[in-house]
């Protein structure tokens, strides 16, 4: 008769649960890293850190979404300029923004480049509807002018396709193409 061979054991209970402890605790500080770094960069601080940004944050600073209002308030960069649907679509145009922002600080010549054609172009991918909507809740206030009731009313009834920063090119950062030019100016 044969004997029955019991089956080993691979590792042992002890070193499961170290493991199971060490992957709790890498989770956990991986989650609150990750919260910390997209917090982190949301600042205006923190985008100013490429070169290329500085202009466009004193231009910011200068308008209402600066800080420019009654109320004090300043949006921050990632009020305007990124989705705020779900925190996926957040988090994806924010990761693929973020490495061309980079990209471009290293590639581009900010003193031959083209501002002004840049915005024009590139605005709407910049600037998104859900982002405005999520302070600007009402539309039609009092004392808005008639063609702007007209206007907002059409886009709330759905009767227009047009997006908030076709109307409201420039409303985020006052004098910007100015500044730019400003900044950025040519040594001859």
């Amino acid at each position: 008769m044969s004997k029955a061979v019991k089956p080993q054991r691979s590792g042992n209970r002890k070193a499961w649960l170290v493991g199971i402890i060490t992957g709790v605790i890498l989770m956990v500080v991986t989650i609150l890293a990750s919260g910390f770094m997209i917090e982190t960069t949301n600042t205006d601080a923190f985008c100013v850190k490429c070169h290329i940004m500085t202009p466009f944050r004193t231009a910011w600073q200068e308008s209402v979404h600066g800080g420019k209002n009654p109320q004090g308030f300043a949006a921050q960069c990632v009020d305007c300029h990124l989705p705020h649907g779900n925190f996926v679509q957040f988090f994806t145009v924010k990761a693929r923004t973020g490495a061309s922002d980079v990209f471009h600080n290293f590639t581009i010549d900010p003193y031959n480049y083209d501002w002004a054609a840049a915005a024009e172009e590139n605005r709407l991918k910049f600037t998104f509807d859900n982002a405005c909507r999520r302070c600007h809740h009402n539309l039609t206030p009092p004392g808005l002018p008639f063609g702007g009731l007209l206007a907002h009313r059409a886009y709330l009834n759905g009767d227009t396709t047009k997006k908030c920063a076709e109307c409201h090119p420039h409303v985020g950062h006052k004098d910007m193409i100015e500044e730019v030019e400003k900044y950025f100016v040519k040594d001859m």
